[in-house]
């Protein structure tokens, strides 16, 4: 045993073979940070593909709706009744966004129990439309009471109340509902017209209670089933005089 721990002892005292280099700490402190720049790209990276992942899903998800620009079912519209209405003074709630201007227009149309009307609501855009204060909704008048917008209709060039008609759109499904063919025309128009297959159809018309030399128009499905068909629209004064060439 004693000559096991002298020999031991003998081979602790003895060089190494190969003696250990001082250790490199600035290529230590170099190579730790490469790590963590690594690391912090690595993270980095991640947070920003997270981002896109939520901007790209929010424009998917967004992308079918579009706004109150609606959107325009491709299916085709279910059957609804039609008669000829005046305009008749609605009070509902509805959205801040699209609230009413004056009195609201029922036309006697229905769909799933809910009237569609139309009514004139504030367009506040001076960059892209200076001249253009107000558009025509059509919505749908729901049975408890409040008002679901489904189409706008604006003037885009010019300004809104210059003599002529203006905004004429719709012809579309929208959310399962019809919107009609329809507009407004600015001056006294006491008749509008237009011809289909060489058919003389009429308009349903209605003032706007804010201005009465607005004039509300819009027409049956099955007399003007496109904003296409419906040329030319030819307005009339209250004596019969053409007002539009």
């Amino acid at each position: 045993m004693t000559d096991e721990l002298d020999r031991l002892r003998a081979a602790l005292q003895e060089a190494p073979a190969e003696p250990f280099a001082e250790p490199d700490l600035e290529r230590i402190f170099k190579d730790g940070g490469r790590i963590r720049r690594r690391r912090r790209f690595l993270t980095s990276s991640g947070a920003a593909v997270a981002v896109v992942a939520v901007v790209f899903g929010a424009a998917w998800l967004r992308a079918p709706g579009g706004a109150p620009e609606q959107v325009h079912a491709a299916a085709s519209p279910p059957p609804i009744v039609t008669s000829v209405s005046s305009s008749t003074p609605l009070s509902a709630p509805t959205p801040a966004e699209s609230r009413p201007l004056g009195e609201v227009i029922s036309t006697g149309t229905y769909s799933d129990g809910a009237e569609l009307v139309f009514y004139a609501t504030e367009i506040d855009d001076p960059d892209n439309l200076p001249a253009v204060q107000f558009g025509v909704m059509a919505s749908l008048y729901e049975p408890d009471g409040n008002l679901r917008p489904l189409y706008l209709a604006n003037e885009s060039e010019g300004r809104d109340r210059s003599f002529g008609f203006h905004a004429t759109s719709g012809g579309t499904t929208v959310s399962d509902t019809w919107v009609p063919v329809y507009g407004y025309f600015s001056g006294p128009a006491a008749r509008i017209e237009t011809t289909v297959d060489g058919r003389t159809i009429p308009a349903h018309t209605a003032r706007w209670s804010e201005d009465p030399d607005v004039v509300v128009f819009w027409f049956d499905q099955d007399d003007v089933p496109s904003a296409e068909s419906a040329t030319p629209l030819v307005a009339y004064s209250a004596d019969g005089k053409r007002l539009t060439k």
